[in-house]
């Protein structure tokens, strides 16, 4: 069977992208990629869609999984997901050339489709209410 498993993360949201050799269905947790909410960030996983374009999607099927992290890490978690499983699938399945070809288009939109963003939240300390902020000094 053709398959790949890729995965995408973004702070603490991880998406995993099963994607095998099908008829253009793509499925994120069970429900098509078109129920996505929110309605706003949904144009952010089908910017991958729209740069390849869709008879590039044709022949696969993508079940995305994810969880952990809010509304906006997990659309960027799922669309790196895609992007990084399509580039997966053709360098096993196709060719060498046409990856190359889909990793360029990727690249130079954003980056950030194949490469995870390593930002994480930094640690509370104490003396204060957050990472770096200080409880105000009082000197009398």
């Amino acid at each position: 069977m053709e398959a790949v498993q890729t995965f995408g993360r973004k702070k603490t949201a991880t998406a995993v992208a099963h994607c095998k050799r099908g008829r253009g269905l793509i499925r994120i947790n069970g429900s098509p990629i078109d129920l996505l909410e929110p309605e706003i960030l949904k144009f952010k996983v089908y910017e991958v869609i729209l740069l390849l374009g869709e008879e590039r999607f044709a022949n696969v099927d993508i079940r995305v999984r994810v969880n952990g992290g809010g509304h906006t890490s997990q659309v960027y978690a799922i669309r790196q997901a895609l992007a990084k499983a399509i580039v997966a699938f053709y360098q096993k399945f196709v060719d060498e050339a046409a990856k190359k070809e889909i990793k360029e288009i990727l690249v130079q939109y954003d980056r950030t489709l194949l490469v995870a963003d390593p930002r994480r939240c930094e640690p509370k300390k104490f003396g204060g209410p957050g990472a770096r902020a200080r409880f105000q000094k009082s000197y009398r």
